[in-house]
């Protein structure tokens, strides 16, 4: 399952990163993360920073998450924030527009980790099921999360009960996706 989800990652970085240089001509370019350290980095230009996934150099594991909440992590999730390095990227899952989240360097990692390690409280403090986001909507209020007790990808409201179950698997989840272009 680790190698399965890692791979359609991937595989959509590339789909993504192909649809830049067909219709840019360039790699991936984000205007956030223009002057933030990244080994993703290629080339930084007045407004914007252009970027290319890199290999993930930490341990490939969540410990971190794990052990501030004594819970054990689905495989997929771990594939998914230890795959690579790489910037936000823009899609869209049946017609639903997201930006499916990335670390973009080691520190950013660790960010990362705590930000999920919040949402995990977040989740507990409600008395809701745990679930770990992978991506944001433009709602502020909805968010894309993998649910770890079931490993369904699911559209869940902050703070609150909703959810719709999206993808049976963060895989089937990311196979699904069509790389989009924000300007």
């Amino acid at each position: 399952m680790i190698d399965e989800t890692g791979q359609a990652l991937s595989d959509f970085t590339e789909r993504y990163c192909s649809l830049w240089q067909q219709q840019r001509g360039h790699a991936p370019a984000s205007a956030e993360l223009t002057g933030v350290p990244s080994p993703c980095v290629l080339q930084t230009q007045q407004e914007s920073v252009w970027w290319q996934p890199q290999p993930f150099t930490l341990a490939q594991n969540l410990l971190a998450v794990e052990r501030a909440l004594d819970l054990q992590l689905q495989p997929a999730l771990t594939a998914f924030w230890t795959t690579q390095f790489a910037g936000d990227m823009a899609a869209s899952c049946d017609g639903l527009a997201l930006s499916l989240l990335q670390a973009w360097s080691e520190e950013d990692f660790i960010r990362v980790q705590e930000n999920l390690i919040g949402h995990l409280l977040m989740k507990r403090r409600l008395k809701q099921s745990p679930t770990l986001f992978i991506a944001t909507t433009d709602s502020e209020l909805e968010v894309i999360s993998v649910c770890n007790l079931s490993g369904e990808v699911i559209l869940e409201q902050l703070g609150k009960k909703n959810r719709e179950v999206i993808a049976p698997s963060l895989k089937n989840f990311l196979i699904s996706l069509q790389p989009l272009i924000v300007s």
